[in-house]
């Protein structure tokens, strides 16, 4: 890795991205972003969204959300458990296009109540369902070129029946200063101590996040900061558009 000024992105290949990545490293670094993921409180901030939603839709029936390129499952498993505390009827499952993610995932959350299943799929180049109310995207989207971005936010756009949350890192000093210190702290993984500052490097500044929205048709977008260093991207589907269930 080669520190790289934050004025453009400088993607690099991660290790988490690699074919054929040793299955007990991946683990590992998968129980790392574990950790990573509940300190930063990413779920909370999604979680004020959907419960919005589920106030404006009434609890006529549960919401279905689908958290895309999901991973070890952590996110998808939390923001289901915090969702039943909060008193929210939702159904939230995953899907990765890493085989081995989706094993780990169902592992996960085979040991807890929330009843989430995931499933194998590539969310650029597979048909996505169109039976979810809310499609969520975490840590994500910094992994992708421009274009890809654009692609991935369209596809979650066309498919979310409602709501798209996209969750992601801000490229900055600050954040490439967490990611560096905060990977070598809540990890042992050498994949999460290279890819942490790496996947900083190549992320989206906000207002470059909300340009791809633009891009991608989603219009009216809105992004606000997430603390310690992310931001979330917010895109509600106008209710004309809103098929009926």
């Amino acid at each position: 890795m080669h520190w790289q000024p934050l004025g453009e992105r400088n993607r690099q290949p991660e290790w988490m991205d690699q074919e054929g990545i040793d299955a007990p490293a991946h683990e590992q670094a998968l129980k790392g972003l574990r950790r990573i993921n509940a300190l930063s409180g990413a779920v909370g901030c999604l979680f004020t969204p959907v419960e919005a939603l589920a106030a404006a839709l009434g609890p006529d029936r549960p919401l279905r959300i689908l958290d895309v390129a999901c991973g070890g499952g952590d996110n998808t498993i939390t923001l289901a458990e915090r969702c039943r505390r909060g008193g929210l009827a939702v159904q939230v499952n995953g899907c990765d296009r890493s085989e081995q993610a989706v094993a780990i995932a169902s592992r996960h959350g085979a040991g807890t109540s929330v009843g989430s299943t995931f499933f194998q799929a590539d969310v650029l180049v597979d048909p996505l369902p169109a039976d979810y109310d809310i499609m969520v995207c975490t840590l994500f989207l910094h992994h992708l070129e421009d274009a890809d971005a654009v692609a991935l936010l369209r596809r979650l756009g066309q498919s979310s029946r409602h709501l798209v949350l996209v969750n992601d890192l801000i490229r900055s000093p600050l954040g490439y200063g967490l990611a560096w210190v905060g990977c070598r702290l809540l990890s042992r993984s050498a994949i999460v101590h290279f890819d942490g500052p790496v996947s900083v490097q190549g992320a989206f500044r906000m207002d470059e996040a909300l340009d791809l929205a633009a891009r991608a048709g989603l219009g009216g977008a809105t992004i606000q900061h997430s603390w310690p260093e992310r931001f979330l991207l917010s895109w509600r589907r106008p209710v004309r558009a809103v098929e009926a269930p």
